[in-house]
């Protein structure tokens, strides 16, 4: 395992842009974020990063599995370091933005899979 972490939170904001088709993101965070940030982010306990995923890992995110299509040039760095990302589920073979994971998936990642204690896992 690459990585994990455990959902302990999210704040009000958070889950609104799996409803946009455009959007179809979420934002994560250690749950240790600035209020500021955590009430648009998934919030985790500090994850246990073993090594950096790369394109192909497959991503489980709250029991649904999803393959790493691209990685931005700086969401290792702020995963590592603050548990931080997006984790767009709109697949692509380039990051939307710098601190962008995009994944790809056979069933649409929603608001009803996000529960306190789902877990984040890369293999």
């Amino acid at each position: 395992m690459k990585f994990y972490c455990e959902i302990t939170s999210w704040g009000d904001e958070s889950l609104l842009f799996l409803d946009d088709p455009d959007a179809n993101f979420v934002i994560i965070f250690n749950n240790n974020a600035p209020a500021e940030l955590a009430s648009f982010s998934v919030l985790h306990t500090p994850g246990n990063y073993n090594a950096d995923p790369v394109v192909g890992d497959t991503m489980i995110v709250c029991d649904k599995a999803f393959t790493i299509t691209a990685i931005g040039d700086e969401a290792l760095h702020t995963l590592k370091e603050l548990g931080h990302c997006t984790l767009s589920f709109k697949g692509g073979d380039e990051a939307e933005r710098p601190g962008c994971i995009m994944l790809h998936g056979d069933v649409p990642f929603t608001k009803d899979d996000v529960k306190v204690g789902a877990t984040i896992e890369v293999y």
